[in-house]
């Protein structure tokens, strides 16, 4: 099997997709900071003996939720007690409120649940994961020789220090005392940096953030099956290079840059595998397709023969259609990455060895899967029933919100995504386009976010492609909606004329800025004003006086 990986540098987003045999089966999109395993110093506020929990101010939108299972860390760490007995105690026995503490993320926030958080630290290295205050040894289930595991065993317990755990990750398998302790001391390292951070703060505060998207690709991903890993930044392959080199040595050759003007994600063709990884119907090889349905408590997953029509046997055609969307099924659910509970309404097949097939090629499927993924079998009902453990939001939920012309009841490209794929494709029309200047005609709210602070994202585009740009906002347009319009200068120019600088002005302020809350934004007449100091006057008419004035947007103080 042949694998790749490919790594999107944009400014606005880090994209990283996986291919196994040219086929796309993961997507990773990083746009903020990774919540998941960063650490932070907490105060409890509130504990809830009914629930056996706590909530732990961590410096978030909301306080993040500490279970009574991971809360017992605690006292088992400082005081040795024994975990059976403990957990016939009450949740504030061994808490209090106010007390601070050190917690990690263990669940991103995601919707109007805080973020799930334990006191029992995991520091993940190449090989190896630390955890501080354990004392135990594990070897990933994924390495099955037996003699192997043991090997890893008996090495780890000479390496091991004391008051530490150790898990030996999968890649570990093949490995020797070098790569262990080099792995070991970084990791013993770090976690004394993060004692000392912890010790110097007041909470709430974060000590340690787990690191971007492309080191976590190349610690996690970037394994000796991986023939190629092609990044599109020049800046990002030469830090990869570096990581390559201190983590994985024999694999630098295989890091490339990518060169080309023509888009990375385009030229592989990802683009279009992502929108298809957005919709709800999957079609298979055979003609038959499968329906996925998230839904809030589960995900349900329907199979259809479509127009397959097989031979004269319609058992056969039936067994064929559910054994193919068996495979693609572990595909979609990894690369939508999907989680939670999944019911899967197969074709209902007659023959129980046809049934045993289906379930058996199911779960040779999700082994692929580095995401803990568990085939619970056949109900009587005739569904199957599937857990996959949830770490982050799905790739639904990052590159989409509910619609907001419908109500919620489906689902559109949210704002944000509309924006960064309007600049994906400008830059891409810019590159051999020799006109002189370029008019965009979005959505105010698409404007808003692709101007930045004061509109520097347009200035550096202007200055990167040596063209001048005009902006006509048109709330008219559909939020996905975009047009660009390559048209000279000077026509430009007479069509839509840009703000005078000292011109006064009656504007009526219609949001805020979306890089910078302060100021407040306009737009008349198709021309986007952003006014300093006039983010919480939306609603009001006020009277401006522009002090600087772009082609595609002016700035203007309160009078």
């Amino acid at each position: 099997m042949s694998k790749e990986i490919l790594v999107n540098v944009e400014e606005e987003e880090h994209r990283v997709a996986i291919l196994e045999d040219g086929e796309l089966v993961e997507i990773k999109i990083a746009r903020e900071e990774r919540l998941v395993g960063s650490i932070y110093k907490g105060r409890i506020t509130n504990i809830l003996s009914g629930m056996q929990a706590a909530f732990v101010n961590i410096g978030l939108d909301k306080n993040a939720f500490l279970c009574f299972e991971d809360a017992i860390k605690i006292v088992s760490q400082d005081e040795e007690e024994d975990l059976e007995e403990l957990k016939h105690f009450n949740i504030k026995d061994i808490l209090h409120e106010q007390q601070e503490l050190l917690v990690q993320i263990i669940k991103a926030p995601i919707g109007k649940k805080g973020a799930r958080v334990s006191t029992q630290i995991t520091l993940p290295g190449r090989y190896l994961v630390l955890l501080p205050g354990a004392d135990y040894i594990g070897v990933s289930r994924r390495i099955e020789n037996e003699n192997e595991r043991e090997r890893l065993r008996e090495l780890i317990t000479k390496l091991k220090p004391e008051s530490f755990g150790i898990i030996v990750r999968t890649v570990a398998e093949g490995k020797g005392e070098k790569e262990f302790s080099k792995d070991l001391n970084f990791l013993l390292g770090l976690w004394q940096d993060i004692k000392m951070k912890a010790q110097s703060v007041s909470s709430p505060a974060v000590i340690y953030q787990e690191m971007s998207l492309i080191y976590r690709t190349i610690r996690d991903d970037f394994t000796p099956e991986v023939e190629k890993l092609i990044i599109d930044s020049r800046k990002e392959y030469e830090k990869a290079l570096e990581l390559v080199k201190a983590i994985s040595p024999s694999l630098i050759d295989r890091v490339k840059y990518y060169k080309s003007n023509y888009p990375l994600f385009e030229f592989y063709g990802i683009e279009k595998k992502i929108e298809n990884a957005l919709k709800s119907k999957v079609w298979l090889e055979n003609g038959g397709y499968i329906i996925i349905n998230p839904t809030e408590a589960l995900t349900v997953i329907d199979v259809n023969t479509g127009s397959f029509v097989g031979g004269e046997n319609l058992e056969e055609t039936i067994f064929y259609t559910n054994l193919e969307a068996a495979k693609v099924i572990a595909r979609e659910v990894r690369l939508r990455d999907i989680s939670g509970i999944i019911i899967i309404d197969f074709i209902d097949m007659e023959l129980a060895h046809h049934r045993r097939e289906v379930i058996k090629t199911l779960e040779e499927a999700v082994k692929k899967d580095r995401v803990k993924t568990v085939v619970l079998g056949m109900t009587q009902l005739g569904l199957v029933e599937m857990t996959r453990k949830r770490i982050c939001d799905n790739i639904s939920q990052i590159l989409q919100e509910n619609c907001p012309y419908c109500g919620g009841e489906g689902v559109v490209a949210s704002p944000r995504t509309i924006a960064f794929k309007l600049l994906r494709e400008l830059r891409g029309k810019m590159v051999n386009n020799k006109t002189d200047a370029v008019l965009i005609e979005a959505h105010p709210i698409v404007t808003n976010i692709i101007l930045g602070w004061e509109g520097e994202k347009i200035l550096q585009l202007e200055h990167e492609f040596n063209k001048t740009i005009f902006i006509s906002v048109n709330s008219r347009f559909h939020i996905s909606k975009y047009k660009f319009h390559f048209t000279p200068k000077n026509k430009l120019f007479n069509i839509y004329p840009p703000f005078k600088e000292k011109e006064v002005l009656t504007v009526e302020i219609k949001d805020a800025s979306y890089a910078n809350f302060q100021n407040g934004i306009s737009w008349e007449g198709g021309k986007i004003l952003e006014i300093r100091r006039a983010g919480n006057l939306i609603g009001k008419k006020v009277k401006v006086q522009v002090i600087k004035a772009y082609t595609f947007m002016g700035i203007a103080n309160l009078q």
